[in-house]
């Protein structure tokens, strides 16, 4: 039985970095991709290798983080599907400064950096698109400094269960959320202890504001908690 071949065009062209993209452009970035499949714990590589492009995830869950001499590691970043990342280190020409690590196993689009320069030198249109998606990245950093800086622990948490709420429509009742990885590896995202994180869950939990089971949260009023979150 054949297997399905991606649609690589169809899925560059979705992505927030190159959705207003002609189809010529989509057809160079097309010729400089290769497809990497990542079985769940595979290093996709390691902090210090060089960087000869970046990655699109198709499907999966990929870790970055930074390790330590003491074993422990902080999570820099959970990418989904449709993201992207190492383009910032494409552009630097210096090694990487996280690893990589499949949560899930994944698929993954490898575009080489050689056929991104050529598109960045002859069309502005992917130039300012390309710095845009940068510029939320650095974004995105600088209000990760402000959450650890000026918000207590369990802020922090309250903040990353209300990201999986809705953002419209009745703020009041219950909902139900999945942790979309481990609570080890959420709590290093955070910034925090997995036993601080723990307590926490707890805490809430104790004032009936969520219910815990595994990684099945149940939020039992969004807008209580978004009040705590104030």
């Amino acid at each position: 039985m054949q297997e399905n071949r991606l649609d690589i065009p169809q899925i560059l062209s979705r992505l927030p970095l190159f959705q207003e993209l002609g189809p010529d452009q989509i057809a160079v970035l097309e010729k400089a991709c290769h497809e990497r499949r990542l079985s769940k714990g595979e290093m996709l590589f390691q902090k210090g290798d060089p960087a000869k492009g970046f990655f699109v995830l198709v499907y999966g869950q990929i870790k970055l983080a930074f390790p330590s001499s003491q074993g422990n590691e902080k999570v820099v970043q959970i990418v989904g599907p449709r993201q992207s990342f190492g383009e910032a280190v494409m552009f630097l020409n210096k090694p990487c400064p996280v690893f990589a690590e499949g949560l899930e196993d994944s698929l993954l689009l490898h575009i080489g950096s050689g056929p991104v320069f050529e598109l960045l030198e002859k069309d502005p249109t992917f130039a300012r698109h390309m710095l845009a998606g940068l510029s939320m990245r650095l974004h995105s950093l600088v209000q990760d400094v402000e959450t650890y800086s000026l918000r207590s622990s369990a802020q922090r948490v309250v903040g990353y269960l209300l990201q999986h709420c809705p953002q419209t429509g009745p703020c009041k009742g219950s909902f139900n959320i999945s942790l979309p990885t481990s609570k080890q590896v959420i709590a290093s995202r955070l910034n925090l202890t997995p036993e601080t994180l723990s307590r926490i869950f707890h805490d809430l939990s104790a004032n009936a504001l969520i219910a815990v089971s595994g990684k099945q949260i149940t939020i039992k009023d969004i807008a209580k908690l978004r009040e705590f979150d104030l």
